[in-house]
């Protein structure tokens, strides 16, 4: 059963699932889909069109799906998509997105989303990810899968934090940041491949030495980035491991922290 505080204020275009959890004084607005098994905490404000998966916990004085922090935004009908099993902890805040991008900005499943975090316009946060205290995404970041963002970490807009990065504690991250790496710093600079992480996710031991070779070739080897690329291609046919990363480097849209 449902447990809907009377204090509450649900909108009738709403779509709450039956065993939604309400807590006081929360707002939800027309247009808000919150699916089975969610928690909403008091005094949250969450406005749509924004859709919410399954089994996902919301704390206490976020602001979810409302409208984007972007000048030329005029009322158009885009959106929030959030997935399941997602904890977002106390004064989050999760823009929409707008129609300078996909119209969309969208969260995965099971993502840790610690205090303070803002995600902007446009984002799309994969799986799995970690965003601790204070860490802000600009519009249009990517973040994908089992990535860590360290406490007030600051991602400039259109960067990509690649899959199983690692980003410090009070970063100022400028370009992308490619796979498997570890950045820290103001601007951030590279530090090392995520090896903790990487074993704590199943990586072989040769799948993390090949990771290691990889990155020894983009950030120790003097080779220019399209010939550090170019080497690691012959790796990457027999690697998995490897053609993630050459892939990455290949889509670069700001070019990398290097």
């Amino acid at each position: 059963m449902s447990s809907l505080d009377v204090t509450a204020r649900i909108d009738s275009g709403s779509n709450i699932a039956d065993d939604v959890t309400i807590e006081p004084y929360a707002i939800v607005g027309p247009d808000v889909e919150i699916g089975p098994g969610c928690w909403i905490g008091a005094h949250s404000v969450i406005r749509g069109p924004t859709t919410i998966g399954a089994n996902n916990r919301i704390y206490q004085f976020c602001s979810i799906g409302d409208a984007p922090q972007d000048k030329g935004y005029d009322g158009e009908p885009t959106r929030l998509e959030i997935g399941d099993g997602n904890t977002i902890r106390e004064f989050c805040s999760i823009n929409r997105g707008t129609m300078k991008d996909q119209g969309v900005t969208r969260i995965g499943d099971d993502n840790w989303i610690m205090a303070y975090v803002h995600i902007a316009h446009d984002c799309i946060v994969g799986n799995h990810t970690i965003m601790a205290n204070c860490s802000t995404l600009a519009g249009h970041v990517h973040v994908d899968d089992h990535s860590v963002l360290g406490g007030f970490t600051k991602v400039h807009q259109f960067c990509r934090i690649g899959a199983y990065a690692f980003c410090g504690m009070d970063n100022g991250i400028k370009n992308d940041v490619p796979p498997y790496v570890i950045v820290s710093g103001s601007p951030a600079e590279p530090k090392g491949i995520n090896r903790v992480g990487l074993k704590r996710h199943g990586f072989t031991t040769e799948q993390i030495d090949n990771i290691r070779r990889a990155y020894r070739t983009l950030y120790r080897s003097g080779l220019k980035l399209e010939e550090a690329i170019g080497q690691l291609e012959q790796s990457a046919e027999e690697q998995p491991e490897v053609a993630r990363f050459v892939d990455f480097l290949r889509d670069t849209r700001r070019s990398i922290i290097r």
